[in-house]
């Protein structure tokens, strides 16, 4: 029996949770319609056609993104937390983002992220090109790790491996470094320190000297 009463947003929360899981292509809104228990003349009228849902959507992710909030004490606790949440939130959607960046939104969804970076770096006593490079440094280290740990995840099966070419007759002067790199690597661990070590010497380094 189809459902007597949806919403706009239950629509679109739907649709976001199908693209998630199986991409935009598995969109359609007779799955959409399935997915709900309803009619799919009650999806079109909701959000009208496949074309007006799909902007929706990236309408919807842009706000999400807009929602990362700083937490911590210092400037630097509260930049850590803004990077962790990016790549959280861009780890958790990746075809939504993909949609945002096909249709030449990417700079609008991470300006409320940018905006708080600056707001930080300010608090930190930066200013100018100098508080510019600051947060474009944080941005990018933090899309190039997603970009890498993306490439790392989907690259096939390595042989021989890094616990295999690391073993500890290949570093006789380090054992313990050729142990460590043996192990797998811990992505949250070496963002977290990667992000920290650069913020660190943004904010506490010396200026950098004229051009």
């Amino acid at each position: 029996m189809a459902r007597t009463t949806l919403t706009r947003d239950e629509v679109l929360a739907a649709a976001a949770s199908l693209v998630k899981q199986h991409g935009p292509a598995a969109l359609t809104m007779r799955k959409l319609a399935a997915e709900l228990g309803t009619a799919v003349t009650s999806i079109y009228w909701h959000v009208g056609n496949r074309e007006s849902l799909l902007d929706a959507l990236v309408e919807r992710t842009v706000q999400e993104m807009g929602a990362i909030r700083p937490v911590g004490r210092t400037p630097v606790e509260r930049i850590l937390s803004v990077a962790r949440t990016l790549r959280r939130e861009l780890r958790e959607r990746p075809h939504l983002i993909a949609m945002v960046h096909e249709r030449g939104l990417t700079e609008r969804m991470f300006l409320p992220a940018q905006q708080a970076l600056v707001h930080e770096v300010h608090a930190a006593g930066l200013r100018g090109a100098r508080a510019a490079d600051a947060v474009r440094a944080v941005q990018f280290q933090i899309v190039g790790y997603l970009l890498v740990e993306r490439n790392r995840e989907r690259s096939p099966a390595q042989s021989p491996a890094e616990s295999e070419l690391w073993d500890p007759r290949a570093a006789p002067d380090d054992p313990e470094l050729a142990r460590a790199l043996a192990r797998p690597a811990d992505p949250e661990r070496l963002f977290l320190l990667s992000v920290r070590a650069l913020v660190h010497s943004l904010l506490t380094g010396p200026p950098p000297a004229p051009r």
